[in-house]
């Protein structure tokens, strides 16, 4: 199985407005709780490792230059 990156939901937004709602009302730790169980969740249901150490690579790749950009604009 190769990891999709592209939009697997026929409704987006809805999604992302889920995951939003669910943090609605937690602290910063319960909801960095939320988000590591929710990984756990949907990595079990992957159940493929070599798609979850794509994932990882790709999530990584991407807070790393978010971050770089930021350190961009700031300079």
């Amino acid at each position: 199985m190769a990891l999709s990156t592209s939009s697997n939901f026929a409704k987006p937004d809805d999604a992302f407005r889920a995951i939003v709602e669910a943090h609605r009302g937690l602290s910063d730790a319960e909801s960095a709780d939320l988000d590591a169980a929710l990984v756990l969740v949907l990595a079990n249901h992957i159940g493929d490792l070599g798609v979850l150490n794509e994932a990882i690579v790709l999530a990584k790749r991407r807070m790393l230059d978010a971050s770089q950009q930021q350190q961009q604009q700031q300079q």
